[in-house]
């Protein structure tokens, strides 16, 4: 019987240690130097070398995401990784749905994922909606090479039936915990003869598949970001790789996938290092070569806590739907663990795939900062074509009710003067509704506005209403920035007032702030604004006639007394 052949065969030492360096890379030929080793203590050695590492290997990595919810910040950066390494090196991104959790996996949460990855510009080469050679590309379609392999390996005596009740693995637990041993299986079916499996089977007793894990000796892998990591075998038990309804596990599944799929580099997350153990040994089992092996730090939260939900947004959706930009979410991503030794932060896709060296990812957690990803995202925003820039921000403008129109000259002009103070696009509503209010009662009443007050802001206010009166400004205005300066000049020369002790004053009661962006550009703006059919009905504009009825009704003397002035609300109503 094969299982008891291999139960009475002593464990040997064997090390593998496969050695292949790609023309691909000549300068980086560390990144494939490949070593795993398994030790297990016997009387010889023997020598083994993987099939298929060889020169002429293509590189061929795979992003695996499970379809229980949105994509994870962590889990797009290591599908960058995966994807910069791939074009980096020529090889093929291959991308891989592991719904075997029937349960929580939903075909919305897929599509979801696969619109995610498609937003930030991370194409596959192979996988859903693509296809490929090595497919079906969801695990939920490829159970039938997954029994064939089981049940090649039960044929080899490296997996047996292991027959015991969930009560018996129970006691087994509790019973380790009392010795404070580790929660490890403690092999009852391991040796079974033929007749005992037989009779258990004869009665429909359900079964599960586990791996027969070697007792002494250890696993040592080189990680390439890592270095080298081991184990001892014996922090494992005999694992599951089929459940008693049929259905694999998790660990025997990617193995399967992986090999089959002629994975060269498996790119993934620190929290499956652990995982490593198991699935070298049912590569080794099966025969396959062992791909190498890069796992990336987490992602850690401000409090250098892993990053979670109670941290704020944390998944790609939620940051495309706050208004931020694909290429800013790659570059910060990029950004995390990983640097090109420069003191570089900027670069765009195609950048990244040009500078990208998996030697250079940092095994240190990385912190998320949204503050810094949103300072870059208005870096990106600010640096597209103004075509690209004006649209953008021109139709959320009319998608959220503030303007009637997406486009044309007020579109472009106030794009132009606003877009410094928009990080995201959603900022884009706060600076253009900022710019139509006017908080004049707000501003005069605030110590700075205060103390202009008592600097004979009167006096220019009455000259300015003068102005207006007499359609000097107004046909200014009309003019352009040419007319705007030649009135402004003038109307300095007049009051002799220059510099600041012009521009404050004259940007409180045109504006009703006290600070913002250019002046003149502004005003423009404001008297387009009112003149043509532009600003929605919805929207809180301010009309420069408005402003004016307003500074007309103003109490000087009294607002000098600490009374406030009327809000524009009232003097409309009167």
């Amino acid at each position: 019987m094969a299982n008891s052949m291999i139960g009475a065969t002593p464990w040997m030492r064997v090390r593998v240690i496969p050695q292949f360096s790609s023309p691909i890379l000549p300068s980086s030929s560390s990144l494939y130097n490949h070593r795993v080793s398994f030790f297990y203590p016997a009387r010889r050695l023997f020598s083994v070398s993987a099939t298929a590492a060889t020169d002429k290997q293509q590189v061929r990595v795979r992003f695996a995401p499970s379809p229980t919810g949105n994509l994870h910040v962590g889990g797009a950066r290591t599908a960058l990784f995966n994807y910069l390494f791939a074009r980096s090196t020529g090889g093929k991104f291959v991308l891989r749905i592991e719904d075997t959790d029937l349960e929580r996996s939903t075909k919305e949460s897929e599509e979801a994922v696969l619109r995610d990855l498609s937003w930030l510009g991370l194409d596959w080469d192979e996988g859903p909606g693509v296809g490929g050679d090595h497919g079906p590309y969801r695990q939920s379609e490829r159970n039938s090479l997954y029994k064939q392999h089981a049940e090649k390996l039960i044929e080899s005596g490296h997996v047996y039936r292991c027959f015991c009740s969930n009560e018996e693995l129970e006691q087994m637990k509790e019973i380790a915990k009392l010795k404070q041993l580790p929660p490890v299986y403690t092999g009852k079916w391991a040796n079974a003869t033929d007749e005992e499996v037989q009779e258990e089977l004869a009665k429909g007793t359900p079964y599960t598949y586990r791996f027969r894990v070697p007792k002494e000796g250890r696993l040592t892998i080189n990680d390439l970001i890592r270095g080298e990591v081991s184990w001892n075998h014996n922090t494992l038990g005999d694992f599951v790789i089929m459940r008693s309804n049929g259905q694999p596990v998790y660990n025997f599944c990617v193995t399967v996938d992986d090999a089959t799929m002629a994975i060269s580099h498996v790119i993934r997350a620190e929290e499956h290092l652990p995982n490593t153990l198991r699935q070298a040994l049912i590569y080794k089992a099966l025969g396959f070569p062992m791909p190498h092996f890069a796992h990336v730090s987490l992602i850690l939260a401000p409090d250098r806590s892993k990053l979670s939900k109670r941290h704020g947004a944390t998944s790609v959706g939620q940051y495309r739907e706050m208004g931020y930009l694909p290429q800013a979410m790659v570059n910060y991503l990029a950004l995390l663990g990983w640097g090109d030794g420069t003191e570089n932060e900027f670069f765009t896709l195609e950048q990244l795939v040009e500078k990208f060296s998996i030697g250079r990812v940092n095994k240190s957690g990385a912190v998320f900062d949204s503050t810094k990803l949103r300072w870059m995202n208005g870096q990106h925003l600010r640096a597209l074509p103004s075509e690209q820039l004006n649209k953008l921000v021109g139709e959320r403008w009319k998608s959220t009710g503030i303007l009637i129109q997406s486009e044309g000259p007020f579109i472009e002009e106030a794009v132009q003067l606003l877009k410094d103070g928009i990080e995201v696009v959603t900022d884009s509503e706060k600076v253009i509704s900022n710019l139509l209010s006017y908080p004049l009662h707000a501003t005069l009443s605030s110590p700075e506005g205060k103390a202009m007050v008592e600097n004979k802001l009167s006096e220019l206010s009455f000259a300015l209403l003068a102005a207006y009166d007499n359609g000097e400004l107004s046909n200014a205005l009309e003019e352009g920035h040419s007319g705007w300066q030649k009135w402004v000049k003038s109307f300095g020369k007049s009051l002799k007032l220059k510099g600041k002790s012009l521009f404050m004053p004259l940007r409180v009661l045109l504006t009703g702030k006290l600070h913002g962006p250019d002046m003149g550009s502004s005003i423009i703006l404001l008297h387009q604004a009112g003149t043509q059919d532009i600003v929605s009905s919805q929207a809180a504009f301010v009309t420069l006639d408005e402003r004016f009825a307003v500074l007309r009704e103003i109490d000087w003397e009294a607002l000098s007394k600490d009374q406030p002035p009327l809000e524009p609300a009232a003097i409309a109503a009167n």
